[in-house]
């Protein structure tokens, strides 16, 4: 079984659609990490959300590279 550290969270909120980017802060416990609300299908939302992760996790994996060139 894999457990993925971030996803897309979509949900419908009266006429509109909100996506959420989840991450996993341990193992009874989650946070939204970014979010947009308003869309007006789930399809946007779901667009939103996985364009937003993909580049939500490149900024994280760069973020990451420069601190560990830092320590060295």
């Amino acid at each position: 079984m894999k457990i993925q550290k971030y996803r897309v969270k979509i949900k419908q909120v009266g006429s509109t659609w909100t996506s959420e980017i989840w991450r996993k802060v341990s193992k009874n416990e989650a946070a939204v990490s970014k979010g947009q609300a308003g869309f007006a299908s789930e399809q946007e939302a779901q667009s939103w959300g996985e364009t937003e992760l993909k580049a939500f996790l490149s900024h994280l994996g760069d973020r990451n590279q420069r601190r560990a060139e830092k320590r060295s």
